[in-house]
């Protein structure tokens, strides 16, 4: 049986996790549920013999996949914060990766000492459907996509804004400032990729984005409607969420990071079906 009181933590263990979401409720423990952090938090606490919190830098919805998400939780025992990657992946599930372990400074934290996340949302253009393609994009071919007009679109959302029309109802947070870092489009054969990268994210604020975008580019709005709509908050003009397959958690950056580039960064590949 399963201690009920954790004892006095010795060391911090930061995780780099991937995961495909298709079959996961999302990140976060819920009841009854099956969550990515439920999962790991499970195959720590066989180890050590006593349940551990997993505290991750964001929180996936249902479906959405992380290339590198990145996490940490505070342990006792005799296995060396580095050996950890190869010991959970030996009790997790094969949708559930753990790509690095690393040890990390009591003060360091998965979520507090992140300074960007960064998403990246594929679309698939093709008419005929793709059996490798469908569980990684949005397979949308009803109409043509103009990229140039959406990344015209994402242009002027640079900097900080108060970004409520792209904002879910259910969310704890008080209000809907977001600095955006980055936001761009790019084509690359049937695929358009859309990139944004923030210090925070919103309640369902990259799928309701995406929505917004595809219309925008397959001529349902125009490009004065769209900034309008934002810039002036109008949450009920946003209809359209965008499918959670699309979704990849594609990094989170510290100032402060015990891994190397090549573990964390652009760990998703692009799907290039069709060059």
């Amino acid at each position: 049986m399963l201690e009920s009181r954790q004892p006095t933590p010795t060391y911090r263990v930061a995780l780099v996790i991937q995961y495909r979401g298709t079959h996961f409720r999302g990140w976060q423990r819920q009841s009854c549920q099956r969550t990515v952090q439920e999962e790991i938090e499970t195959a720590i606490a066989t180890i050590l013999g006593y349940h551990v919190t997993l505290h991750g830098a964001g929180r996936t919805d249902a479906g959405v996949h992380a290339a590198a998400q990145i996490a940490h939780f505070d342990a006792t025992g005799f296995i060396p914060a580095h050996k950890w990657a190869t010991v959970l992946n030996s009790y997790l599930p094969p949708d559930i990766l753990i790509r690095a372990s690393a040890s990390v400074n009591d003060f360091w934290h998965a979520r507090f000492s992140a300074v960007s996340r960064r998403y990246r949302y594929t679309i698939y253009t093709e008419v005929l459907p793709n059996l490798f393609v469908n569980p990684f994009s949005w397979h949308y071919y009803y109409a043509p996509l103009d990229e140039s007009v959406i990344q015209a679109a994402l242009k002027p959302l640079l900097g900080k804004h108060h970004l409520a029309a792209f904002h879910r109802a259910g969310s704890a947070r008080s209000h809907s400032w977001v600095e955006v870092q980055v936001a761009e489009c790019h084509r690359s054969g049937p695929f358009i990729h859309i990139e944004i990268q923030a210090n925070g994210f919103l309640y369902g604020m990259v799928r309701l984005l995406v929505g917004m975008l595809v219309q925008l580019g397959s001529g349902q709005v125009t490009l004065d409607n769209f900034t309008e709509i934002w810039k002036e908050e109008r949450r009920e003009k946003v209809k359209y969420a965008a499918p959670p397959q699309g979704l990849c958690l594609l990094r989170v950056e510290y100032p402060d990071f015990p891994f190397p580039k090549e573990i964390w960064y652009d760990t998703q590949p692009y799907l290039l079906f069709g060059h």
